[in-house]
């Protein structure tokens, strides 16, 4: 049994396409309902500070041409970041399609399922490729773009977790985490062109990313609420020892562990800590913290510890 109050609207597990037939209308409440709320606000501000780096780098780059020296190589970076990011994104989907798996209705087909109805829950025009890549004992997936495509790649050992023999639901939430990223805008050009400089400045670039992460995990949770729970284990101790982990136990700590130290390591990193993830896919009340440690919900001085604990996930089978 839950010891959490029910959640509110935008953070329960949902069917994205329920009450509105058109697409565009599906995308549009899609956002607004499974966006983090402080997303929007970040990215403003990431936007404006990538705006100003930029163009304090093309005019170091001019100042160095007119005075016949040559730019500071980092600066010139920054100045070409347009063209830079173009090559980066085309060369990553090249070395996908020519070095990865790609996901099939003959290859790997129950993967294949799962992205054609995260696609067509979460409104997308089109269905992303996918790709399963070697993970060499790495645990990871992401979201890209190239043009007019999108894609995912799962790295093999993260796909192994969710293999028809294991815990399909895990890779179920995986594929509808980043087949989310792409529904939120994350994988947009523009997008990645306009915080290109705010990814160096520490706190604003990565307050971002932890803000996309959150969405991400909505839409995964949306998609397949059961899932969440395992996934978050592989992450917590990889393919082998998943099966162990108390999810709970971390989530729970979360509302404790505190200190300079504890709150630098998750301002400083690209996705949210652990502990901080695994308790806002629990508790489904708010949104995830992005600066500061969560608090147990209203009326619950924490999570008490035993069988009565609250859970991550009901019981039963999702997606």
């Amino acid at each position: 049994m839950s010891l959490h109050p029910p959640p509110p609207p935008g953070y329960a597990p949902v069917d994205p396409v329920a009450d509105d037939p058109g697409r565009a209308g599906r995308r549009r409440t899609i956002r607004a309902a499974l966006r983090h709320p402080l997303e929007n606000f970040a990215l403003v501000v990431a936007v404006l500070v990538s705006v100003v780096i930029l163009i304090s780098c093309l005019v170091a780059v001019i100042r160095a041409f007119r005075r016949g020296e040559t730019p500071d190589p980092y600066v010139l970076l920054f100045a070409l970041a347009p063209l830079v990011l173009w090559f980066m994104r085309g060369q990553l989907m090249a070395k996908l399609r020519l070095n990865g798996v790609k996901v099939t209705p003959t290859q790997y087909p129950e993967a294949y399922a799962m992205v054609q109805d995260a696609a067509s829950a979460f409104g997308l025009k089109r269905v992303p490729d996918a790709y399963v890549v070697l993970g060499n004992g790495m645990i990871n997936a992401a979201a890209s773009g190239h043009g007019f495509r999108r894609f995912i790649f799962i790295y093999s050992d993260l796909f192994e977790v969710g293999g028809r023999l294991k815990n399909p639901d895990a890779l179920r939430f995986i594929i509808g985490h980043e087949v989310g990223h792409i529904a939120a805008g994350h994988t947009s050009y523009w997008r990645w062109l306009g915080i290109f400089g705010a990814n160096i400045v520490p706190i604003i670039g990565p307050a971002l990313s932890r803000s996309q992460e959150f969405t991400a995990d909505n839409f995964g949770y949306a998609y397949c609420a059961h899932g969440s729970a395992p996934a978050m284990s592989v992450l917590a101790a990889g393919k082998y020892l998943n099966e162990t982990v108390d999810i709970n136990a971390i989530a729970d700590r979360a509302e404790s562990e505190k200190g300079f130290f504890v709150w630098t390591v998750n301002a400083m990193s690209s996705h949210p800590v652990l502990a901080w993830r695994a308790h806002a896919l629990r508790d489904r009340s708010a949104p995830g913290r992005l600066l500061w440690r969560p608090r147990a919900p209203k009326g619950m001085i924490s999570a008490p510890p035993g069988p009565e604990r609250a859970s991550i996930l009901p019981p039963g089978n999702g997606g």
